[in-house]
């Protein structure tokens, strides 16, 4: 009988040890099952962390990842943003920034002045186009491997702030001490005639100056005889609202509607035209692709759904949410989706938010959407009608009425070989370094497209790349890249001069078989 005692101790043991653990759960449970209203589950759960959790706890750090995986339960544009990251988001949107008025690229690991922004501060200093940044106060950052937003927060800062910059230039070193002050920065990247008759006009965003910068754009355009307007969205990702329907108002007639927006919490408001505009009579081509998303898509809608004009490209990003800010006493903020806004015929162009959602261009090119109009996926439930009694789909961004495909043709193993090194980039700051002083008293596109010609750009860029061991593999293959290579090569050394941003676009306008469309 003694041998049969031992088990049933220890299971009794056993048993004593569950009901002791589940007694202590039960205990801490109990503190928890009180009652809830609105929110207050959360500030009970990091009560209970604050007060019984092992380790000391970074109360900032569990907010701000609270307010991060909430905000993700709600769509991808409804955000929570740090001090930082908002501030410069704010800059950007604003239309300035506080610093020392550079642009810069990075080639090979040094930061290379591409353009000096007239009356900012660094002009003044006498900083040059073409100078090598070689320090920010005292520290290095040239071939150092210092990462460009990095370069970009040292050389910004508060207005009134002091740096020095060291800059190398023609093998010497100067220093330049600078003192920070508001930097305008342009949504306008280039206007200027494409022909006798038609403007071409480029938008980067919408900002708080962008109604000023494309009326006054469109006005210098008409003054030299434009008839007809390229109105160039690709890749502009958006930006304020009201900058959009500012300037629809500017080419549609009295009474139109613009856009309206729509939420549970935000009864419908309407936007109409109010029939001012000076470009009504205007014939305007609007170029849209992937990139051009929320108000982008705004100016796109209003046009197509009223007939005013033509949409040139490819099927748009498919942003039709309306973001509103939130801002905290600590500097951080919210950027939270409060509507929906509906082109004039009805139609949200939001896409649906699949795992995907950022990565949509990927799957649009798996299926074959960038190459082919009747691959692009249509909702023929979601039909809808322009004032003319055309038809158009919702369900997912603007569908041009004039599809352009990708061109994949030029795309040659000495291309891509040439962009994994950056070698059209580093080619011209290497091109300019030899004709620093004429390039940069060139101030028209005339002069600089002779000037270009006749300095054999093309043998010695091939030159340059053959030293890098990048060489076309036969004359044909050169011959099928250079169409598209060397008016991006004759671009990227012109934005150099006093020409600009204008140089650059050109040169590869031509090339460009969206523009072309539009043209003919």
């Amino acid at each position: 009988m003694k041998k049969n005692v031992l088990p049933f101790i220890l299971l009794g043991f056993v048993a004593g040890v569950i009901a002791a653990t589940l007694l202590v759960g039960g205990y801490y449970r109990k503190n928890l099952y009180t009652s809830f209203s609105n929110w207050a589950k959360i500030n009970v759960i990091l009560d209970e962390v604050e007060k019984n959790y092992v380790d000391t706890i970074d109360r900032k750090a569990v907010t701000d990842a609270a307010l991060e995986a909430a905000l993700r339960c709600l769509d991808p544009h409804s955000v929570y943003m740090q001090p930082e990251p908002l501030k410069e988001a704010d800059e950007s949107l604003a239309g300035g920034f506080e610093g020392i008025g550079i642009q810069f690229n990075v080639p090979n690991d040094t930061a290379v002045v591409l353009n000096v922004i007239p009356g900012g501060p660094s002009e003044k200093a006498g900083v040059l186009s073409g100078d090598r940044i070689i320090k920010v106060d005292d520290r290095t950052i040239a071939g150092t491997k210092t990462p460009q937003d990095t370069m970009v927060h040292l050389m910004k800062g508060p207005k009134g702030t002091k740096v020095r910059v060291t800059v190398g230039r023609g093998g010497e070193l100067i220093p330049f001490d600078l003192v920070r002050d508001k930097i305008p920065e342009n949504s306008v990247d280039a206007a200027f005639m494409a022909n006798d008759t038609t403007g071409y006009l480029r938008l980067s965003k919408f900002t708080r100056t962008t109604y000023s910068e494309v009326y006054d754009a469109a006005t210098s355009l008409k003054e030299q005889g434009m008839t007809k307007l390229i109105f160039d969205l690709r890749g502009n990702t958006g930006g304020y609202f009201d900058q959009a329907c500012n300037i629809a108002n500017l080419f549609l007639p009295k009474k139109a509607l613009i856009v309206y927006m729509e939420g549970l919490h935000r009864k419908r408001q309407d936007s109409y035209a109010n029939g001012n505009g000076i470009f009504q009579d205007t014939e305007l081509d609007i170029l849209i692709d992937d990139g051009s998303a929320s108000a982008a898509e705004i100016l796109a809608g209003a046009i197509q759904d009223n007939d005013r004009g033509t949409v040139v490209g490819r099927r748009s990003f498919g942003k039709g949410l309306v973001q509103e800010p939130i801002y905290l006493t600590d500097g951080s903020g919210v950027r939270l989706t409060v509507a929906r806004f509906y082109t004039p015929s009805g139609r949200c162009i939001q896409k649906p938010f699949t795992e995907d959602y950022e990565y949509d261009f990927y799957t649009r090119y798996a299926h074959g959407e960038l190459m082919s109009a009747d691959s692009i996926k249509v909702d023929s439930s979601k039909v809808y009608k322009t004032v003319g009694g055309r038809t158009v789909y919702g369900g997912g961004g603007i569908i041009p009425d004039v599809f352009v495909p990708m061109d994949t043709t030029r795309a040659t193993q000495f291309y891509i070989a040439c962009n994994k090194k950056a070698v059209v980039v580093r080619f011209a700051t290497r091109f300019f370094d030899k004709h620093r002083d004429r390039l940069g008293s060139i101030k028209d596109f005339k002069t600089l497209s002779g000037y270009l010609a006749a300095c054999g750009v093309e043998q010695e860029f091939l030159g340059f790349a053959a030293s890098l061991g990048i060489k076309p593999s036969s004359e044909q293959e050169w011959e099928q890249s250079r169409e598209y290579m060397l008016p991006q090569i004759y671009g990227l050394c012109g934005r150099y001069s006093k020409v600009g941003e204008e140089a650059y676009y050109r040169y590869v306008l031509p090339g460009d078989t969206v523009v072309q469309a539009a043209l003919k």
